[in-house]
């Protein structure tokens, strides 16, 4: 337990310090022993151990379970760690969507790190809700770093019955923050991976280098709609006496247009600027 509210206390403080004060609109963190709404006779604890078959309330107040059903990493076979043999959290992320035009329900769980690899494991499960029994329809570990969450705005809609999700997988130390941006999308009832953009934060005595990203869905006549993403890299002095001069305020916007590509039936970039603008930020490491 200590450890999990550790980890809860260290992610807040990364929250506020990338992105200051940010709002939960679509994402919600229910009771695991709530029931969902239109399923009264099913809690979202149900729905848990569909991925953590033990999952059960402990007297420290958390849920604790033991391994998760296999699943691959949205990434790839070459990706991820393995998942710990205990984990305990005091709720999942739950974020409604919509993909193939059909209702569909994600959770996400921050299972802890990952025993072999220095990610964590995180589980991205995609529910049917719209039949009698709820059904879970797919499952992927989408750590790329240590801890995950869903990232604001959590999700984009690029089309009528599509929804795109966004998470992110964080971990900082005292002067530096590393932040990987999944973009995944849902193909028949499956997640599959769009890309992932790095951005890297970090804070020296002369001044600070900040890197927000912003999402813009563009209409263009395709069967999804093109989605805009902007890395802007700012540079603020800190204006405090240091042995290093400041360099001087600076601001430019890194952006790729992704376009539905229907031969591949798969979203591609449009440029390597935001490959490049990784490439750059690993020199910095």
């Amino acid at each position: 337990m200590k450890f999990t509210l550790l980890r809860l206390a260290l992610a807040l403080v990364l929250l506020s310090w990338l992105w200051g004060p940010a709002s939960a609109e679509n994402v919600s963190f229910p009771d695991f022993a709530s029931a969902i709404p239109g399923h009264k006779d099913v809690t979202y604890l149900d729905l848990a151990r569909m991925v953590i078959p033990d999952l059960a309330l402990n007297a420290d107040g958390f849920y604790h379970g033991g391994l998760p059903i296999e699943m691959r990493h949205v990434a790839g076979p070459d990706s991820g760690g393995s998942p710990p043999e205990t984990s305990s959290l005091p709720n999942a992320a739950v974020l409604a969507i919509k993909a193939g035009g059909k209702d569909r329900l994600t959770m996400l769980f921050d299972l802890g790190d990952s025993p072999d690899s220095a990610e964590g494991y995180a589980v991205l499960a995609l529910y049917d809700l719209t039949g009698g029994k709820p059904a879970l329809l797919d499952a992927v570990n989408v750590a790329v770093d240590r801890s995950t969450y869903f990232r604001e705005p959590n999700k984009l809609s690029v089309g009528a019955g599509d929804d795109i999700l966004i998470t992110m997988s964080t971990h900082f130390n005292s002067s530096q923050g590393y932040v990987i941006t999944p973009l995944i999308m849902v193909r028949n009832d499956k997640f599959e991976l769009i890309d992932m953009i790095y951005t890297f934060d970090e804070r020296l005595c002369t001044y600070s280098r900040k890197q927000d990203i912003a999402f813009k869905v563009i209409a263009d006549g395709r069967p999804h709609a093109a989605i805009k993403v902007t890395v802007t890299d700012a540079t603020i002095p800190s204006g405090e006496s240091c042995d290093d001069a400041a360099p001087e305020a600076s601001s430019k916007d890194i952006s790729a247009i992704y376009h539905w590509d229907k031969k591949t039936s798969r979203y591609v970039a449009g440029s390597d600027a935001l490959k490049r603008l990784s490439a750059e930020n690993e020199k910095r490491f």
